[in-house]
């Protein structure tokens, strides 16, 4: 591979911006991804031996999964920055005077022995960018602990809301934590830009931590809890305060998500079901009164699904103005006609990959392949430092 320069028809909406990466794994890599889907030019700065994440992971046509998914849109360049006497230090202090944004996630002594901390960043480049990711952020009392977006979703009160109410918490079988740093990091970096180029603002740093993202999801829990009260518990599929609100098994061993919790929504659904008695109504039109019978309508829901296929118990229910979805697998998303239409997920060279978000008018979503390594040191040296 020559190089993976993107050609200029392609750009996005972030044309011009200039990222620089020096994270390895997976909830850094994913912010500078994430504008790279959206046209920014992510030149990631790697090690003689490659980020760790080329190798990891499932691999197809010799080619890890992961690495493919969380390299595309960027371009690679080697420096060995642990030879302190070396040109490559110098390059690198070159690349970060000429970026506009620089990722990174170094524990605290390759930042120091690097000159990654953001005072030495901001000497080179007064006005960059710095979008510095760590588990727990970087003050505080658990500032240099070790982490991992498993370890933020636990920490962060999430894996204790997770599961059964009478089984043990559990970890998602997907990289929330990960994920939501991403998007925290995105928000940030582009906010930072804005107030910089819009205002004329000097450089920060966005102080990214893995577990308040999270905090952001369990805000409605955190802040419904008195105190004083046994804090909040898991309730498998269901929530405190909103009936039906479940995952239900179908006549065909399928499964639907239903969330019909308003008062009109509860009307139609018992009307569907062929529970209009007064006495069906007392206990279960009004909000107040429907909580103090949330078993028991959870469980007419539950026998109403379960006498229908999943997909006419959807029809039945979109017919109704109730709230419904199929619960896909990911052989139900690739099939799906919506995702299809909207090109949601896009094949890329070796595996299926989210499109760029959002949507936007002139836009295109398509990736292009993660880099080989090193490929492209010619082509930026040559943009970023003439």
């Amino acid at each position: 591979m020559a190089g993976s320069a993107r050609p200029r028809a392609d750009l996005g909406p972030l044309t011009g911006l200039r990222v620089l990466e020096v994270a390895t794994l997976y909830s850094a890599p994913q912010i500078a991804t994430m504008l790279g889907d959206l046209g920014a030019d992510v030149v990631k700065v790697e090690p003689p031996a490659g980020d760790p994440l080329r190798g990891m992971g499932q691999q197809r046509s010799g080619r890890s999964v992961p690495w493919e998914l969380v390299g595309r849109n960027k371009r690679s360049v080697v420096l060995d920055l642990d030879d302190a006497g070396g040109e490559d230090r110098a390059t690198f202090r070159q690349l970060v005077a000429a970026a506009d944004v620089l990722v990174e996630n170094l524990p605290h002594e390759a930042r120091a022995r690097w000159g990654c901390a953001y005072e030495d960043l901001a000497g080179a480049n007064p006005s960059v960018i710095v979008v510095s990711v760590s588990c727990y952020g970087r003050s505080g009392p658990y500032a240099e602990r070790p982490g991992a977006g498993t370890l933020a979703e636990a920490f962060a009160g999430l894996t204790s809301m997770t599961g059964e109410a009478d089984g043990p918490p559990m970890l998602a079988s997907v990289a929330i934590g990960d994920t939501l740093t991403a998007f925290a990091g995105v928000i940030g970096a582009l906010s930072a830009c804005w107030s910089r180029d819009a205002h004329g603002g000097p450089g920060r740093l966005v102080d990214v931590s893995m577990y308040e993202p999270i905090l952001a999801i369990m805000a409605a829990t955190i802040a419904g809890w008195d105190g004083a009260s046994a804090p909040p518990r898991r309730s498998g599929s269901r929530v405190p305060g909103g009936a039906p609100r479940n995952v239900y098994r179908t006549r065909d061993g399928r499964y639907v998500a239903v969330s019909g919790t308003t008062d009109p929504q509860v009307a139609r659904l018992l009307e569907l079901m062929g529970r209009t008695s007064a006495e069906d109504r007392a206990r279960f039109a009004r909000a107040a009164d429907r909580l103090r019978s949330a078993d028991e309508l959870d469980d007419l829901v539950a026998a109403w699904v379960a006498e229908r296929d999943r997909a006419d118990v959807v029809d039945a229910l979109l017919g109704a103005r109730v709230g419904v979805s199929p619960v896909n697998d990911v052989a139900d998303l690739l099939a799906d006609p919506h995702v299809t239409a909207r090109g949601s997920l896009v094949q890329g060279e070796v595996a299926v990959v989210p499109a760029a978000l959002p949507a936007m008018s002139g836009a295109r979503r398509d990736p292009r392949p993660a880099p080989a390594l090193d490929a492209d040191r010619a082509a930026v040296l040559e943009e970023w430092l003439a």
